[in-house]
Formats: structure tokens, sequence, C-alpha cells
């Protein structure tokens, strides 16, 4: 199973984390999901040190990190960390959002892969 992280937007509006994995099924031969229609994908880089205030995610979207390692929060004190190899499963679309700070020396690279509409996602939480 791939490790996963989700923010997810409550009734309440503000964002919520949620642990888990991408489930991959049950062939232990061939561990793979189908198909995720997805709409774009987009390659972003920034610097080492940077911070991001408060904001919902833009899309929902898969964000892959390849290098850097982030530390997110949520309004009500919910937090993560995101290292290279992680992914992140970013439904708060809506509400008061997340922040997040890159805390080490080495720039967040990360992959962005905006989902299409109304597709299933397989996270299973923990």
């Amino acid at each position: 199973m791939i490790e996963c992280w989700r923010l997810w937007t409550g009734d309440d509006g503000d964002s919520h984390v949620e642990h888990g994995v991408v489930d991959l099924g049950d062939d232990a031969d061939a561990l793979m999901t189908g198909a995720i229609p997805a709409t774009s994908v987009k390659f972003q880089e920034t610097p080492a040190g940077h911070e991001f205030s408060w904001h919902p995610a833009p899309t929902r979207q898969f964000v892959i990190t390849l290098s850097g390692v982030l530390h997110f929060s949520t309004r009500d004190g919910e937090s993560f960390t995101l290292t290279p190899g992680d992914v992140l499963l970013a439904e708060d679309t809506t509400g008061s959002g997340h922040t997040w700070t890159l805390d080490d020396s080495a720039p967040w690279r990360r992959v962005y892969v905006v989902l299409a509409d109304g597709v299933d996602v397989p996270f299973r939480r923990d």
C-alpha cells in the first residue's frame, strides 16, 4: 500500500486531516489501482525555507512530494509532515484551509495531479 494523507473540508468549514493508504487492491502479483482520471499534471518547485499562509486547495488533486520536508497544519491544530515520496490527497477546496512550512534546506519539488470531476479515489483511511 502507498501511504497517503488526506485534507478535506468538514461540515464546520474547517480543513481536517486523516492518514491512510491508496488502496492497490488484492492482486498479490500486480498491486495497482485502476486508472484514475485526471485533467492535468503540473510540476512546481518552491525554495527552501518558504511557507504558505492559510489557503484551501485550489482544486481536488494529488500532490506528490519529490523533495523537501513540509509541516502542514489546520486551524484546529491538526498537523502532519510530508517527506519525499509521500502522497497528499488535497480535497479541502472550500473553507478555512490549511498552512504549510518548508522545514529543511532542500526546495519543495512536487507533482500536482489534478483529478477529473467526480472521480472516485481509492483512499482508505487508517
